[in-house]
């Protein structure tokens, strides 16, 4: 497998190197070279396989030689091993859970297969191998959860101070180890920002080996296009799918787009976003204008500049009229979440997230007109990871795993920082 920079397609590397590094030299971000298509007998017969025998094929597909099969499959396997149940809301919708992993967020995918796979990219080489990432809310602990005591391997996690759940914030601050939480005086966007001016920073970048874990590294993108096959698999009777996917930083909405040139018979793809409708409303106009991101309740999602918008501008040739004809865009606010969740608990007794009840909200709106597809609703959080709200919306308390009610006793251990590189390049270079 190759893959290039979306900044020059000249710009050729192998998986190694891209997973390593994170980012191109050029600020752009990896793609891959080809894009395979998966035979048409393994989307017919799909019915057929499991969770991990699905993640393998599409994995193997794509990498195709840079990993020998039995060390893919190992990899594959012990990064997948907790299921992404659909679950049938009406004759019309579905909710496609992706929280059932361990720190309760579909970010899981990512991390846990980036963790395997940088871990046996990084074997035999002695230098430590120091992964950046910015968190908006749930990649923090899924990064966390996914890293934790792997050898070689230190993570720092920088997160906006005061903008993520407080259940969110003890999943990143309270494991220590190899992993150290930094509390950004900002939002996303300059955690995001920070990490992205390090790793162009050649006197940083020649003292420590950098890397990421944000979707920005395609680590983290080739596991997410694994559910949406799973997601489409569970479909008794698939027709006119359409992928209703909430967005922030875009790398789930992206995975979606992969599968789909892949191979996965789809419909339709919705960008459902909060306040912060860069996107939407660039496909609504043909004009991109990123702006400082405001804060919502669907806080994981609050990011007024996303990164993989480069990789969807690439996948459609950079052509707006080509993007629009597959993807609809539709935001919603605080006030018109919070109706969604409730009519969502009312009408099927389901409680959904923040983040999730902005999908249910686009796909409702899209198929007022398109009364006859299939849509399936990625809920990207369990709905406890963000109770505050969630109690004062819905008015009763749900259910709160072990593995997140444990936290909230544990002391928390953040080093707070200003929003300043030089700070932040000076506290790298005297740590690592």
């Amino acid at each position: 497998m190759r893959l290039y920079s979306t900044k020059n397609k000249e710009n050729k590397v192998d998986l190694s190197k891209a997973v390593l590094k994170g980012l191109p030299e050029d600020n752009g971000l990896y793609m891959p070279d080809d894009i395979p298509t998966l035979p048409q007998e393994f989307i017919q017969n799909i019915k057929e396989y499991s969770f991990q025998d699905i993640a393998l094929k599409v994995c193997s597909t794509l990498l195709k030689d840079s990993i020998p099969q039995n060390d893919l499959k190992d990899i594959v396997y012990g990064a997948i091993d907790f299921p992404a149940p659909l679950i049938q809301m009406d004759a019309q919708k579905y909710i496609l859970e992706l929280f059932h992993g361990p720190s309760l967020a579909f970010k899981d995918f990512g991390a846990r297969f980036m963790a395997r796979l940088m871990s046996y990219f990084n074997r035999g080489n002695n230098r430590e191998l120091v992964i950046l990432v910015a968190t908006s809310g749930d990649t923090g602990g899924a990064v966390a959860a996914g890293f934790y005591k792997t050898p070689g391997i230190k993570v720092v996690i920088l997160y906006p101070s005061g903008k993520v759940s407080h259940l969110q914030e003890k999943q990143l601050t309270t494991l220590g180890h190899n992993i150290t939480a930094l509390e950004v005086d900002g939002t996303f966007d300059d955690c995001q920002a920070l990490v992205k001016k390090a790793f162009l920073d050649n006197e940083l970048t020649n003292k420590i080996r950098l890397t990421s874990a944000n979707s920005i590294n395609i680590a983290r993108l080739i596991p997410q296009t694994f559910y949406y096959f799973e997601a489409y698999k569970q479909l008794e009777n698939p027709s006119d799918v359409v992928f209703c996917v909430p967005s922030g930083n875009f790398g789930n909405l992206t995975a979606g787009l992969l599968a789909s040139k892949m191979g996965l018979p789809v419909h339709k793809f919705i960008a459902a976003t909060n306040s912060n409708n860069v996107v939407p409303a660039y496909l609504g106009s043909g004009t991109y204008s990123p702006r400082p991101s405001v804060r919502t309740i669907s806080n994981a999602m609050d990011v007024g500049n996303p990164s993989n918008f480069a990789r969807m501008e690439d996948l459609y040739g950079f052509t707006w009229n080509n993007m629009k004809q597959e993807i609809e865009g539709y935001s919603y606010t605080d006030k018109e979440t919070e109706e969604g969740m409730k009519e969502v608990k009312a009408k099927y007794d389901y409680t959904i997230d923040p983040h999730g009840a902005v999908g249910y909200m686009a796909l409702k709106e899209y198929q007022k007109d398109n009364p006859n597809t299939q849509g399936i609703i990625l809920e990207t959080a369990h709905p406890s990871k963000f109770l505050p709200d969630v109690e004062r919306i819905l008015g009763y308390t749900p259910n709160i795993p072990a593995r997140l009610a444990e936290l909230r006793d544990r002391k928390k251990e953040a080093i707070w920082t200003k929003n300043n590189y030089e700070d932040f390049k000076k506290w790298l270079l005297g740590s690592y």
